[in-house]
């Protein structure tokens, strides 16, 4: 039984997609919500993701496996700051930390209010973040397990792309 207000249409969009792109995936009818995981060749390993359908778009968070550690101070606000530098100028979704207990995670958007989302805005909608986590996860794991400063780390994130 159906307790969230969401759109089939969208919800049904997606569970194609995903099933086009063989994710394993589950989804909680009564909420809207989609959950699965993405075994990553980087640092990370895993991302874990959840999207939520809504009534006219649905949002997409992608979670680290590895947070800051919220009883350090310092290094919660160099993480803040670490995550300030890199949504800047981001075109597509941002990073955000949770401050109470140090979670990092990627979340997208995306609206629909006349359309039907098709595989390929799933797609990327679902890729744009394994990207992001892939680009930042050596500044991040620099600030968490090297004390890196949040200019250094993101600088060299983004230093090292192509």
């Amino acid at each position: 039984m159906k307790t969230a207000n969401y759109s089939d249409t969208i919800a049904n969009a997606i569970k194609n997609s995903l099933e086009t792109d063989n994710w394993h995936y589950t989804f909680n009818e009564a909420k809207g919500g989609f959950t699965f995981g993405l075994n990553m060749k980087g640092q990370l390993k895993k991302l874990n993701y959840t999207i939520i359908v809504h009534e006219n778009s649905y949002s997409l968070y992608t979670t680290a496996p590895i947070g800051a550690d919220p009883e350090d101070q310092d290094m919660m606000l160099r993480m803040a700051e670490f995550i300030c530098r890199a949504n800047y100028g981001l075109r597509n979704g941002n990073f955000e930390l949770d401050m109470g207990d140090g979670e990092i995670r990627y979340k997208c958007y995306v609206y629909c209010e006349g359309i039907t989302p098709t595989t390929e805005i799933v797609r990327t909608s679902v890729y744009v973040p394994a990207g992001m986590f892939e680009r930042y996860a050596p500044g991040i794991l620099n600030i968490i397990f090297g004390g890196a400063s949040a200019k250094d780390a993101v600088e060299k994130c983004e230093n090292t792309q192509d």
